[in-house]
């Protein structure tokens, strides 16, 4: 497998590359990752079985296309693959850690120019995945109707799948388009899973990585970083000098963190479930 990895990399950079050091590094949450080098150029490196290899070609392409708004920093793909029953992704190394206040206020502010890159239609031109679950993009010009089937109705599905039954589930997939009826955003390039664990800095460089990346309304990425901790103040500062948020998103945002709280339900079980009723009870009296 290291070897079809090693000429894979030679083919796409069109450079001599022989595998020196393998070593395993965190990261990689779902996958095996690793840190490969020929004694001078590091590559970042995640694996899982041969039937994820549509997950690593649609991060690869979700990171090109947010790569393409030249808006914020994102590791470069270079290749992935299939090799002895295992699927790869290669990945640019960078170098990863935090950083001081003002580089959260340019993370902010450079999120808020990549959600300018918009589209006509929500949605994107292929599924992805957010963690390990599929996500559905079909192009929809409708958000409340988007967001209502292919969010939340899709995660509820999944949910009955476990054997699970929220009793609010009729009423708020009936209300959503009715709640989102008034707001008309415009179909913005997000990234789709901007958690803290997904933001970093390279050399002060604000990263972002590991997308979920779609076409859909840009304040799903501001709630997202306000679950599990939150980001630092300055990074909603920089954000909201750059492109501010309407009063009314502080009531979407619990909707819109629903479907990731779900999302969460759906992996792992346990107490998501009783804080995902909470949020629509929340929802339900918008």
């Amino acid at each position: 497998m290291w070897q079809t990895i090693q000429d894979h990399i030679q083919q796409v950079t069109q450079t001599s590359f022989s595998i020196q050091d393998r070593r395993s590094v965190g990261g990689g949450s779902i996958n095996q990752a690793y840190q490969i080098s020929d004694g001078s150029q590091p590559y970042f490196v995640k694996l899982n079985q041969a039937s994820k290899v549509a997950m690593f070609e649609a991060e690869a392409l979700g990171l090109r296309e947010m790569g393409q708004a030249q808006a914020i920093r994102v590791p470069q793909a270079l290749c992935w693959g299939t090799a002895e029953g295992q699927s790869y992704i290669v990945l640019e190394w960078l170098e990863l850690g935090s950083g001081p206040k003002a580089n959260w206020a340019k993370m902010g502010q450079q999120l808020a120019t990549m959600h300018h890159q918009v589209n006509e239609h929500f949605g994107w031109r292929q599924s992805n995945t957010i963690g390990d679950t599929p996500q559905q993009n079909p192009w929809t010009t409708d958000w409340g109707a988007f967001f209502a089937k292919h969010r939340i109705g899709y995660q509820l599905r999944l949910a009955q799948r476990r054997g699970a039954y929220f009793l609010q589930e009729a009423a708020l997939l009936k209300a959503i388009p009715e709640i989102l009826a008034a707001h008309r955003p415009q179909p913005s390039l997000v990234h789709g899973d901007l958690w803290s664990g997904n933001a970093a800095f390279t050399q002060g460089e604000p990263v972002i990585l590991d997308p979920a990346v779609y076409y859909g309304d840009r304040e799903v990425d501001v709630a997202m970083t306000e679950l599990f901790g939150g980001f630092p103040r300055a990074f909603y500062q920089g954000y909201h000098e750059a492109w501010p948020l309407d009063d009314a998103y502080q009531q979407r945002k619990i909707l819109y963190n629903l479907y990731h709280i779900l999302n969460h339900f759906n992996l792992f079980g346990g107490s998501y479930g009783s804080q995902a009723e909470r949020m629509m009870d929340q929802i339900l009296k918008f």
